[in-house]
């Protein structure tokens, strides 16, 4: 046991790296060692990866379910007893309420086998439109741009691989020296290769260290910012005529939106000097390849999916997406946040990356699952809204993999609405901060105890394995879906719908995904193995070409956009403010984001003693204008005010950082939440929060 070497992949960020685990002395966790064989990272690993292990540890995960007494705490408890309290929750909350008063909450982490049967199991044996994930608050504005841009959504519509051999990178609102180091690499070899970085954040951050030029706009701004290099583009005659004219349409009024926001325009709304716009267009524009890559800065916005789109018309302009070593691409943020909408857990979304509202593919995937197309509820509210709708319209709530409480924007209201709840059933590692306020905690296995698939950023799908066994008192959340189909599902059997096993669910999401816009047909556990993961859309063997096994999907868009006609759309967009300006009583701005040696809600890596060490708690950032403006001291505590609440920490003072705007790391619950201030105003298309921005007053606290 002691020399089993196990290959598998990092529960953490979207890039999915690649680990080789050992098992321990003890057999009760593993330890990290370099694979340098997966492409993604080649071996290199950041600190949440390799200690990642500690987690395993029964000293602080969850080894036994745990039951609300009578007297009002949690107490641990069999397997039947909480699986049967879970069942008489929501059973009695839709027998007394309907359907619709259940709600189910996913998460980005999840496997795809576990976001595929969360999503059936919600609209089959639940037979509730109220479910949707946590990955909305990610990269959901993005997807809804891309969709409509290009006809098809997968984050990188290209390979990590491409991005050291173009020739300009415009990095929007990223930062991956800090959310995923070992992809730090790709950028500085772009640079070693005569390449140029050109990097879009409000603060200097490390990523922004690293760049040619680095654009420092006002949060909120980055629609402006984009229209106004395009009308640069369009002034200078930069525009690749040919490439609109064969390969997109809708440019004439997507020009005429553009050329509204002329250079001095853009400079007083965004605060980047009109030379610094200039010198960002010569740098685009002059090499024959050029990428825009966008994540959470642009995206988590109330107008994220304008913003986007902004950006893939100057990348569309230029001639740059369906072209090798160029394009447009989002760098996906949580683990499987690309997968994890691929196959159900979204409210709008079918298997395959299907819409809900189209009754082919309702025909297609209800034949897979052996019911009628008709019984399948329709769409049901965004992420926000249904965390809104808690304890009213939603009487119980089934959560799985997601830590609301401390990653859910105005989230005090959110934790009201919880608390409010008739029944929550929480499944987790850990015991959150929102499983503590559960009436049952289902204590589920980890990456390193379980087997399962990923999909990371570039759309390469990928098999976790299995290294360790689980302490005693753990199950899979693919065992606990089977259980509760056993008890909500009614006669019939309906447990056998909800395997157990994670390649038999595979094989029925292979087949509930065939001829979707996100098709796995044509792949299974085997080719996963011996390839090292295979690129999506990769249809069944019997649709590749001469019988052939059909090798996925690398590089998208090359012959034609997944559009009826095959053309991209440029989509026509106007800058207009963010949703809450700053005024007299909330003179700054608030912007939200991740530090290196934390991980999202912080969960997890909160119970690290190392990350701890490297990350012990939230702070604000802020200009020494600012500081001495407020009277703050470095290391002292500063309040932070919005008009949704109050949240406490040390200052932190830097020159990094615009004068007029603040930034909070977003991983830490009690006085130093960041999500207690943030903004759910929703984008109209995407219904993604305005986390990226909202106004704010600062107080020194005085000892």
């Amino acid at each position: 046991m002691r020399n089993t070497v196990t290959s598998t992949h990092c529960p953490y960020c979207a890039l999915q790296c690649g680990m080789n685990l050992t098992p321990a002395a003890d057999g009760r966790t593993v330890e990290v060692g370099e694979r340098a064989d997966f492409p993604v990272n080649r071996g290199a690993l950041c600190g949440k990866g390799r200690t990642a292990p500690a987690v395993l540890s029964s000293a602080v995960r969850l080894t036994s379910p745990l039951v609300r007494s009578a007297a009002g705490t949690l107490e641990p408890a069999s397997w039947e007893e909480a699986l049967d309290r879970v069942a008489e929750g929501v059973g009695g909350a839709r027998a007394a309420h309907g359907a619709d008063a259940v709600g189910v909450f996913g998460g980005g982490g999840l496997t795809n086998e576990k976001a595929y049967s969360l999503g059936k199991f919600a609209r089959v044996v639940l037979g509730t439109s109220q479910i949707d994930y946590n990955g909305r608050f990610c990269m959901s504005s993005a997807a809804a741009a891309g969709s409509r841009a290009f006809g098809l959504d997968r984050g990188l519509p290209f390979p990590l691989e491409d991005i050291p051999r173009t020739g300009c990178v415009i990095l929007v609102g990223s930062n991956p020296a800090e959310t995923m180091p070992p992809a730090l690499r790709y950028f500085t070899e772009l640079k070693e290769n005569g390449g140029t970085l050109i990097v879009v954040d409000p603060r200097r951050t490390r990523t922004a260290e690293h760049a040619d030029l680095h654009l420092a706009p006002r949060p909120g701004t980055d629609l402006a910012l984009a229209l106004g290099l395009l009308h640069l583009v369009v002034a200078e005659g930069r525009t690749d005529e040919e490439y609109i004219r064969e390969r997109t349409a809708g440019w004439e009024e997507a020009r005429a939106a553009a050329m509204a926001h002329w250079p001095e325009y853009v400079e007083r709304i965004t605060g980047v000097p009109v030379p610094q716009l200039r010198q960002a267009v010569r740098m685009f524009c002059e090499p024959e390849h050029a990428m825009v890559l966008t994540a959470r800065g642009p995206e988590q916005q109330s107008k994220g999916t304008d913003t986007v789109s902004a950006w893939i018309n100057l990348a569309l302009a230029t001639g740059r997406p369906g072209r090798p070593l160029s394009g447009y691409g989002c760098l996906t943020g949580q683990g499987n946040g690309q997968g994890g909408r691929e196959h159900g857990q979204k409210a709008d979304q079918l298997p395959g990356y299907r819409k809900l509202t189209d009754p082919a593919a309702r025909a297609h995937v209800a034949q897979v699952w052996g019911v009628d197309p008709d019984s399948l509820p329709g769409p049901g509210r965004s992420a926000y809204e249904l965390l809104d709708a808690l304890g009213t319209d939603i009487r119980a709530l089934l959560l799985m993999g997601s830590n609301p409480v401390v990653s859910a924007p105005r989230a005090a209201h959110v934790e009201e609405r919880i608390r409010s709840l008739d029944f929550l059933a929480v499944c987790d590692v850990v015991l959150s901060e929102t499983a503590e306020l559960a009436d049952v905690v289902l204590p589920v296995t980890q990456w390193a105890e379980e087997t399962g698939t990923t999909t990371n950023l570039e759309g390469r799908v990928l098999l976790r394995r299995r290294a360790i066994t689980p302490p005693a008192g753990v199950r899979s959340d693919l065992e606990v879906l089977h259980e509760l189909a056993a008890r909500l599902g009614g006669e019939g059997s309906p447990e056998k719908r909800f395997p157990a096993d994670p390649e038999e669910v595979f094989e029925e999401l292979r087949r509930a995904s065939e001829g979707g816009p996100a098709d796995y047909s044509g792949i299974t556990y085997r080719r996963l193995a011996e390839e090292n993961g295979v690129f999506w859309p990769c249809p069944s063997p019997g649709a590749a070409a001469e019988g052939g096994v059909h090798p996925g999907t690398p590089r998208l868009f090359l012959d034609r956009f997944a559009t009826e006609d095959g053309r991209a759309r440029f989509v026509p967009v106007s800058h207009r403010a963010a949703a809450e300006e700053p005024d007299e009583e909330y003179p700054v701005l608030l912007t939200t984001g991740r530090v290196v040696a934390q991980y999202q809600s912080g969960a997890q890596t909160r119970r690290v003693d190392e990350l701890n060490t490297a990350a012990p708690g939230p702070f604000v950032e802020l200009h020494p204008r600012l500081a001495r403006r407020i009277g703050a001291a470095e290391g002292e505590p500063v309040a932070v005010v919005s008009r949704r609440g109050r949240a406490v920490a040390p200052a932190r003072i830097t020159t990094s950082i615009r004068p007029d705007t603040v930034f909070m790391p977003f991983h830490w619950a009690g006085e130093g939440r960041a999500n207690t201030l943030t903004n759910p105003a929703l984008d109209p298309t995407s219904r993604m929060p305005e986390f990226k921005a909202c106004a704010v007053r600062l107080e020194a606290i005085r000892p």
